[in-house]
């Protein structure tokens, strides 16, 4: 049914895959902390796993909201995790320069859904031969995705996955259009739900975007029991004291009882 991308074993595992880690980058410690303990969960449960964290933050609500420890630095952090626990990396990118100088490091790159409709960006990502996960804009229906889906094959990609993560809804707040997993699925793309930032309440007056992280465990029973293919998720083993996206992410020590919870709808849903 799809391509051939490097998380899609969990076909073969008959559980879905998971892309999680912490936002960004934030210093030398941190990310290695949260990859060692995902990836114990993950093998236990035998659940395929991306580490996501973002080597530089782009889109930040306030000027004075912190952005990275630099670029080559954090990219460095993911190239050391990918070779050290032997999984696949994910990061963010922004520009057409960024694709180039993150495809040396990680083995996907992810389009923030504020850009997901930017065409040189799309066509300066699938260039680089890396798989590529493209989040849908905030602002553009489940079934707008198909435009992202046809000029992602234009360009000669077919690695591609397509996440799900919120519309917005009036000034402040996401809502999650379950309707929007098999429709997106209908483009033969593995389609994936992020379940914390779309739990974001965005545009806050004190310049810091909230959240709703005691949500998290229903956004993800929801995404298995329609069908989903991937979670994505951020983490962090203190989110109060994060450098970004903190108000929305979901505690460390919480990780292992909701994906216990997830691979169990899975397999519910699996002998339906």
């Amino acid at each position: 049914m799809y391509p051939d991308l490097p998380l899609l074993t969990h076909q073969a595992t008959g559980n879905f895959f998971l892309i999680a880690g912490p936002c960004v980058i934030e210093d030398h410690e941190n990310p290695f902390q949260v990859c060692e303990r995902l990836l114990a969960i993950t093998n236990r449960l035998q659940i395929p796993f991306a580490f996501k964290a973002s080597y530089r933050k782009a889109n930040r609500s306030s000027v004075d909201s912190f952005t990275g420890i630099g670029d080559r630095e954090g990219l460095e952090i993911l190239r050391t995790i990918r070779q050290r626990y032997n999984v696949p990396v994910v990061t963010d990118i922004h520009s057409e320069a960024e694709a180039e100088m993150a495809a040396e490091y990680v083995d996907v790159l992810q389009i923030p859904a504020f850009l997901c409709r930017q065409t040189e960006l799309l066509h300066a990502a699938a260039r680089t031969g890396r798989c590529v996960n493209v989040k849908k804009g905030q602002f553009l229906s489940p079934e707008a995705m198909k435009q992202v889906s046809d000029k992602m094959r234009a360009f000669g990609c077919e690695n591609f996955m397509l996440t799900e993560r919120g519309t917005t809804f009036g000034y402040q707040d996401l809502v999650v259009d379950f309707r929007g997993v098999p429709t997106m699925q209908y483009n033969r793309v593995p389609v994936v739900v992020d379940i914390t930032h779309s739990l974001q309440q965005p545009n806050q007056s004190a310049g810091v975007t909230g959240g709703r992280p005691d949500m998290i465990e229903t956004m993800g029973r929801a995404a298995i029991a329609v069908g989903a293919d991937g979670i994505f998720m951020e983490t962090h083993p203190d989110p109060g004291r994060a450098k970004s996206d903190g108000a929305n992410m979901l505690r460390l020590d919480l990780a292992e009882p909701l994906l216990e919870h997830l691979v169990a709808i899975r397999q519910t849903v699996k002998n339906l």
